[in-house]
């Protein structure tokens, strides 16, 4: 028996989505995009409920004495757990970069710097922003100072750095 199947033409469903040509020449879109998003800290809870306090926490291994400015399950160096510990709020600007473009929660803030703090005795570097100082007056060396915002969104940007008064 020789049977033919039939194969249903298919139509992918077309709908008008909005979206804006700015430009042909390179295409240049503009897309409306949201989304909610489930996620969990997991083991760096500690570091953002820490933010909600006022305070930065990094990680020290117990084992050989390493230490972290950012969440770190375990050390880099010799595998062991690391435990958390409370970090200094002024610190000082090791280097920085201006971004002249950025995601959508910093749009209304470009050109903003983004800064890495260092602190003596701590072996890595705490990405943040720096505000309140034009980006032709950052220099690397320069004396900063933690601030956190009032309403805690349990975010990394719930910690931003202003220089110190001195």
């Amino acid at each position: 028996m020789n049977e033919e199947k039939k194969v249903k033409s298919m139509k992918v469903e077309e709908k008008e989505v909005g979206a804006t040509l700015y430009n042909l020449d390179p295409i240049i879109m503009k897309h409306h995009y949201e989304i909610d998003y489930i996620h969990s800290y997991a083991q760096d809870s500690p570091f953002f409920a820490g933010l909600s306090k006022g305070q930065i926490l990094g990680g020290k291994c117990p084992k050989c004495g390493a230490t972290y400015a950012t969440p770190r399950g375990h050390c880099m160096d010799c595998g062991g757990k690391t435990e958390w510990m409370e970090l200094p709020l002024e610190g000082t600007v090791h280097t920085y970069t201006t971004c002249y473009f950025g995601g959508e929660e910093f749009l209304d803030e470009t050109p903003f710097t983004l800064i890495m703090v260092e602190w003596p005795g701590v072996e890595t570097l705490f990405l943040s922003r720096l505000v309140g100082v034009a980006p032709e007056d950052v220099s690397i060396g320069m004396k900063v100072k933690a601030k956190f915002k009032r309403l805690s969104q349990f975010k990394p940007t719930d910690v931003y750095f202003v220089p110190t008064s001195e």
